[in-house]
């Protein structure tokens, strides 16, 4: 009887056991099922719409569709410069110290020289290293003609192009090239015709029109900005910019930009973007073009001739210069500041201080005017200049020049040697200026020959600065009287009263450096501007 008892209590506890246990199962159970049917909860938003994808149509716009239409015609252009070796440890690591030896006390480099039995990267192969840079251009003609910056393949030893659609790069040759308008005009051999941009008019562009930038800044090939014309006509500080006048616009210019056209909204190419104007090398929202009608009369010389040929008759002149003129007699017209020896207005007669106002019986607004006109004068024809000298008119028969033998100079100026140091025992002056006549240790010190009152300094803010006077001019005359010693000048600026014009003739050295051992270039430079109450 004991026995079943026992065996009785045994079975009690186990089915209580397996009672407790499923009693937990099924609670566990329950807190899971209802933590997931919690968070389900959260997840759904019954009342939301799911979104869709539309097919993909095509949404055209005038932007979009210029640059579709654009797109076979704007390359991409590697220029590669010379050649030179450096090491492979150079090219890894140009700025690490030299690796010590084991000679020098470091035993790490024992097992390098144990297995490998020389120092590391001793004598290491050498590899080329070529210069590199890119920019951008596009084809005017469906037999491989490229229109782009002279800047963008100068010099280079190799010229590479490249489509945006094709990863191949094609060897390209320089067909001819023109330094004063930065236009140069390159030709691929890829065995198909191109599809050229269409050129446009750009006299027809207006500020304020829609322009279009397509290129590779930074090497992102195929780039497209868009701005509008800022401005027109302008023009860039330097004697290498003189035929230049440049379409501004604020569509995004960067490096690499250079060469690629800009476009109206009719996608037709009105100008070469060249420059951007900015502080930190990339852009600012001024950007210049180089407008298309000049670079199609280059590019029309260059394929017909291979080069680039302009009138030229050999003065020198500045702009802004009606305080000059007045100063002389004239109202309008280019006052003469230098003449080039031996150049075609020199063997004329023409002199220094004439003033030029007409051309073949038209007038001459102003330098720009005259540039244009002669510039287009085909070399060898002889032209009417008509001078104003000492007040009366005169007809000078002039035969036009080729402008690159007149001034082979203008492609390779340098800026302008520092000032020497200063010079003791300068008097003070008017005009806000400081001079001293010239002894022959200062003619030696400045490799000048000739008269006048040397200017030591120059105040700012003065009426000499502000006339374009600088330190180390030298002063030979003042409204046509000469000027050669400081008692001159002092007598000259006696006689002058406020609201007076003065016109000053200073002798300048030229911003040609000039070889060593040779005496600096002197030239004549006049400046002029109304005498204030307080000079």
């Amino acid at each position: 009887m004991k026995f079943f008892a026992s065996l009785r209590e045994h079975k009690l506890l186990s089915f209580t056991l397996l009672l407790f246990t499923l009693s937990i199962g099924i609670l566990l159970g329950t807190l899971v099922n209802t933590a997931v049917r919690a968070g389900n909860g959260q997840a759904g938003a019954r009342d939301a719409t799911p979104l869709s994808i539309p097919n993909p149509v095509e949404l055209s716009t005038a932007f979009s569709q210029l640059a579709k239409q654009l797109e076979p015609a704007v390359v991409h252009i590697t220029s590669t410069y010379g050649e030179r070796e450096r090491r492979q440890q150079s090219q890894r690591a140009p700025r690490r110290q030299p690796m010590p030896s084991p000679e020098e006390g470091q035993e790490g480099w024992e097992w390098f020289r144990r297995f490998f039995g020389q120092q590391p990267f001793e004598d290491a192969p050498q590899y080329p290293f070529r210069p590199q840079s890119t920019g951008s251009g596009f084809v005017v003609d469906r037999n491989g003609y490229i229109l782009t910056n002279l800047h963008v393949v100068e010099e280079a030893s190799r010229i590479q192009v490249k489509f945006h659609a094709d990863p191949k790069e094609y060897d390209a040759k320089l067909v001819g090239s023109d330094a004063e308008t930065d236009v140069a005009v390159i030709k691929i051999e890829n065995g198909k015709p191109l599809t050229p941009a269409r050129v446009g008019n750009s006299d027809a562009v207006g500020v304020g029109d829609w322009a279009v930038a397509i290129g590779s800044p930074f090497g992102l090939e195929a780039s497209v900005t868009a701005g509008i014309i800022s401005a027109k006509g302008r023009e860039l500080a330097g004697e290498g910019h003189q035929l230049q006048k440049f379409i501004q616009t604020d569509a995004a210019i960067n490096r690499g930009n250079s060469g690629g056209p800009l476009v109206n909204i009719r996608g037709e190419v009105i100008g070469i973007n060249t420059a951007i104007a900015t502080d930190t090398g990339a852009y600012a929202g001024v950007g210049f073009a180089l407008p298309v009608n000049l670079a199609v009369n280059v590019y029309n010389q260059i394929i017909k001739t291979g080069k680039v040929s302009r009138g030229g008759i050999g003065i020198q002149f500045r702009k802004g210069r009606d305080e000059l003129l007045k100063a002389y007699g004239a109202t309008e017209g280019v006052f003469i500041e230098a003449v080039e020896p031996g150049g075609p207005a020199d063997k004329a007669g023409i002199k220094v201080e004439d003033i030029i106002v007409a051309l073949n019986g038209k007038p001459v607004k102003d330098g720009d005017d005259l540039v244009n006109r002669i510039s287009n004068t085909p070399v060898g024809t002889q032209a009417t200049v008509a001078v104003l000298r000492n007040g009366k008119r005169i007809d000078v028969p002039v035969t036009v020049g080729e402008r690159a033998q007149i001034f082979p100079r203008l492609s390779g100026r340098r800026a302008r040697p520092g000032a020497p140091g200063e010079v003791e025992g300068a008097t003070q002056a008017k005009f806000g200026m400081s001079i001293r006549n010239l002894n022959e240790a200062d003619k030696d010190r400045l490799g000048y020959e000739g008269r006048g009152v040397l200017i030591t300094e120059v105040e700012p803010g003065s009426f000499a600065e502000d006339i374009g006077l600088l330190a180390n001019d030298i002063v030979t005359s003042i409204n046509r009287q000469p000027v050669s010693v400081i008692e001159d000048l002092q007598r000259i600026q006696g006689g002058l009263k406020a609201g007076d014009p003065v016109a000053c003739r200073v002798m300048r050295a030229s911003r040609q450096v000039p070889p060593r051992g040779q005496r600096p270039e002197w030239q004549p430079l006049f400046v002029a501007g109304t005498l204030p109450a307080n000079p």
